[in-house]
């Protein structure tokens, strides 16, 4: 069953690294500080997440980077990672002026991130697991 492009419409959605600590610590710090629960999450490994990477015609395979989809359209690396900021609450939204610093660096900064995250975070066996609190912000 394809997900619904309603709920797509509907809701930003977040694809994360389930098995990558640091990924799953940051979709938990996002729940915190999204109060109006704007987002909606699916690890890259769930079927949810393989059905939008697919639909997308993203690779289904490669699985390192934060995708974010946000009004139909797919933000990827650190222009993602910054379009969630920017809906955050307190003063995370002010990072959002890191936009301006060109792509290329902000996407080697993040490359870098990504390319060590399991070796500086570690990475767990099973994909994250939502608690019973959160687990209807959660595509499957």
């Amino acid at each position: 069953m394809r997900y619904e492009i309603q709920e797509i419409e509907k809701h930003s959605i977040i694809l994360f690294d389930g098995v990558c600590n640091l990924c799953s610590n940051s979709v938990q710090f996002i729940i915190k500080h999204d109060p109006k629960n704007h987002f909606r999450f699916a690890s890259l490994q769930s079927k949810s997440g393989q059905q939008i990477l697919a639909q997308f015609n993203l690779s289904t395979t490669n699985l390192s980077s934060f995708i974010l989809l946000e009004n139909g359209k797919i933000f990827t690396q650190s222009t993602g990672a910054l379009k969630v900021a920017k809906q955050l609450s307190k003063g995370w939204r002010f990072l959002y002026v890191l936009i301006n610093v060109p792509p290329f660096i902000r996407d080697g900064v993040y490359q870098i991130i990504a390319n060590n995250r399991y070796r500086w975070f570690g990475k767990k066996t099973t994909c994250f697991i939502p608690s019973a609190a959160v687990e209807a912000l959660f595509l499957e």
